[in-house]
Order: C-alpha cells, then structure tokens, then sequence
C-alpha cells in the first residue's frame, strides 16, 4: 500500500538515487559505527546505511512507517525508537553516535538546538535540510543570513556545506530547495564560555531586535564602560558580532 505523506510531520521523501549515493557516501558508515537515523521516512537512505553497517538505529514518529519499517528488517539489524526527535534523549543511546537523516523542514531549526546539546555525545551528523537554514547556518559576521542560529551553530560545530538538492528529488516535492550539510562538533578546548546558559542568553537577547544597535538591544547589560572594556562598538548590530565576541560578553558579565 502506498503510504500518503504526512503534512503534519513534514514528510518529503527523498527519491533521487545520485543524492542518496552522494548522502551516504559524505557519510561513509563503518560497519561498527553506532549511527542514528532521524526520519527513516520510506527507507530510502536505511537501505545503503545498512547494507554498511552490522546494525542501525532510526527514529521515527509515524507509526505507519514503523510497521512497514519493522515488516523489512529484523530486529537485530534495526533498532526503531517511536517517538518525536524533539523530545528525544540522544545521551540515552551513549557516546560517539553518528546522526543523519532528511529531517523535517518544519521542525529543523528547534532539533538544531535540541541536538547541539547532546554534543559530547556525537561524532559527527550529515542532515538534510532547507538550504535556506543552511545559508543561515554556515553564514559569517556581517550577512544577513547571520544570526543566532549561526552564532550558537558555529560556536559548537566545525559546519560544512555538501552540496544543494532541488525539489524534483523528493517526492511530494517541497516547495524550497535543499542541501546537505556536515556537523563536527568542536573538542571541549575549543569551548571557552564560562557559563554556556549565560552566552546563550547573551546571543537570543541579542537578536531579538537583530535591527538595532548592541547599545539597544543589551541596554541594562551592557553600559558604555562595558562595550569600551571589550573593545565592541556599541552601534555595531547583534548580526556584526562572531560568536567569539559573545562568548567575551558572557565571559565579561561571569566575572
């Protein structure tokens, strides 16, 4: 029976057999490499990810796609976890995971963040998203596209962009274009924030008015003295700023 997408779980499924070539092989899965699925969908990546690893696990929240899921692999071969990667506890399956999938557009950016903060537990993550996050996420200091995605993203992950998929390479096709993206995260050296919640709070009060001036948008943070302390120009905008200097901040206000 043919299975009919699901709006509600943005399901777009890819179809287009040189992109799940190129996928997997960006990926390069070992056979005892501990690799999570996120949206196994129709299985069209499930099928080349398995024939190159002993076992693999998926999570997937539509119970259709787990029966059918189920009826093709054994068990022993595919661990299926039912239930929304959201809310998903990734330290759960342990330490060096390898993350991949097409993940649903409409959720993307939020299991972004949910998944930056399982960092320490992974290895690496090969997703497939809407190249507009992508332009958001690998963006730099002063483009438009920069902003608290590519602040908290490029402050925990080495990131780099694969390549771009257009429509006609899912089916239904979604009505944006595509790309694949690599997510390495950063060794802990390489994490100077003090207090992680501080420079984050710092990087969301930020761009919540990404508009304005830093003299505004972290007015009550952040006097004259302060910015002249750091060296930051208080009518540069929160989009000037690398994620460096936000972790500065935070660092600054920790004391």
């Amino acid at each position: 029976m043919k299975h009919i997408p699901r709006r509600r779980f943005g399901q777009n499924f890819l179809i287009d057999a040189g992109v799940i070539d190129a996928i997997v092989a960006a990926i390069a899965p070992q056979r005892g490499d501990k690799l999570v699925e996120i949206g196994p969908g129709l299985g069209a990546l499930t099928a080349p990810l398995l024939a190159r690893l002993d076992h693999l696990r998926v999570i997937e929240i539509d119970r259709d796609l787990i029966a059918r899921l189920q009826r093709r692999y054994p068990a022993e071969r595919l661990s299926i976890h039912e239930g929304d990667a959201l809310r998903f506890d990734f330290a759960a399956l342990g330490h060096d995971l390898r993350l991949a999938g097409n993940l649903p557009y409409n959720i993307s950016t939020p299991l972004l963040f949910h998944l930056a903060d399982y960092a320490e537990h992974i290895r690496d993550m090969h997703f497939m998203l809407q190249k507009e996050v992508v332009e958001r996420m690998v963006a730099t200091p002063g483009d438009g596209d920069f902003g608290r995605l590519s602040v908290m993203l490029q402050y925990r992950f080495h990131l780099e962009w694969l390549l771009d998929v257009p429509p006609e390479s899912f089916d239904p096709p979604p009505k944006v274009q595509s790309a694949v993206v690599r997510l390495i995260p950063r060794p802990a050296a390489d994490l100077s924030a003090k207090n992680p919640r501080r420079f984050a709070q710092i990087v969301q009060i930020a761009f919540a008015q990404r508009r304005k001036m830093l003299r505004n948008t972290l007015k009550g943070i952040l006097d004259e003295a302060a910015f002249a302390a750091l060296g930051i120009p208080p009518t540069l905008r929160p989009e000037d700023l690398p994620a460096e200097d936000y972790v500065r901040i935070a660092n600054f206000l920790e004391g």
